[in-house]
């Protein structure tokens, strides 16, 4: 997997592909009542992570998409994180969901108030309940650390974050593929870092390897949407997403 991630970015593509249209984007998910990211910084500093250490193409200034805007299925990827229970998704943000899911977008939970020990917040439960809604067919389980994940760059023993958390990952695998992430290590919380080159939070219980480790974490996440999702140009997400589709869209509730 780490050779086939590497050969796909040195293979000579035409100069379109490697674009802002083209490149990861950290898409911030606007539902449930969430006005941002938990930590404002860290959408734009895990592009600049994963460009400098793969020279993937990276969008440096991350877009947003509410839940129920018809551009939610415009990339293959949305970013979701907070630190307070969500209220429930409205009908539009279920459908449009639904709509994104069913064309095999990505979505990454990242819980930004875990317990030192990473015991879920408020937000992550609550996020657990509104997606049930969307994904009723789906149960989330553990990523065993074999899963491609941990290996997509990095080799990775374990999940890391701002709070070390839980070892492992746990999604929402279908037709193959793990279509939702959830973490409950504060990604987000290690990958902020202000203006003046500051990290913003410190990590918990562990030092700067750790943050090294949830950085490289970081990188393995977005290689795996790339790897899955970018095999052209992004121009073209709704249509690849669709072929990618292995599962007919539930019923509206």
């Amino acid at each position: 997997m780490i050779g086939a991630a590497l050969l796909a970015f040195a293979v000579p593509r035409p100069a379109r592909a490697f674009g802002e249209r083209s490149a990861f984007d950290p898409r911030v998910l606007l539902a449930g009542g969430t006005t941002g990211p938990a930590h404002l910084s860290a959408p734009s500093r895990w592009s600049r992570e994963l460009q400098d250490r793969t020279s993937a193409p990276a969008r440096l200034t991350p877009s947003s998409v509410h839940a129920d805007e018809p551009a939610i299925v415009d990339a293959p990827f949305v970013y979701w994180s907070g630190d307070q229970a969500v209220s429930e998704l409205t009908p539009g943000e279920v459908s449009g969901l639904r709509r994104f899911f069913g064309l095999g977008g990505m979505m990454l939970v990242d819980d930004a108030n875990p317990g030192s020990s990473g015991a879920p917040s408020p937000f992550t439960r609550s996020v657990r309940n509104q997606l049930a809604r969307v994904l009723p067919d789906a149960t989330p389980i553990a990523l065993g650390i074999k899963h491609v994940l941990y290996h997509s760059f990095y080799l990775l023993n374990r999940a890391e974050g701002r709070v070390l958390g839980p070892p492992e990952v746990d999604a929402i695998v279908r037709g193959g593929e793990a279509q939702v992430i959830f973490t409950q290590n504060d990604l987000g919380g290690a990958l902020a870092r202000g203006a003046s080159g500051i990290w913003e939070a410190p990590v918990v219980p562990g030092d700067e390897l750790q943050r090294e480790h949830a950085i490289r974490l970081a990188v393995n996440i977005a290689m795996y949407v790339l790897c899955t999702n970018y095999k052209d140009d992004q121009v073209h997400a709704p249509f690849l997403m669709r072929r990618r589709a292995h599962a007919s869209l539930p019923t509206e509730p």
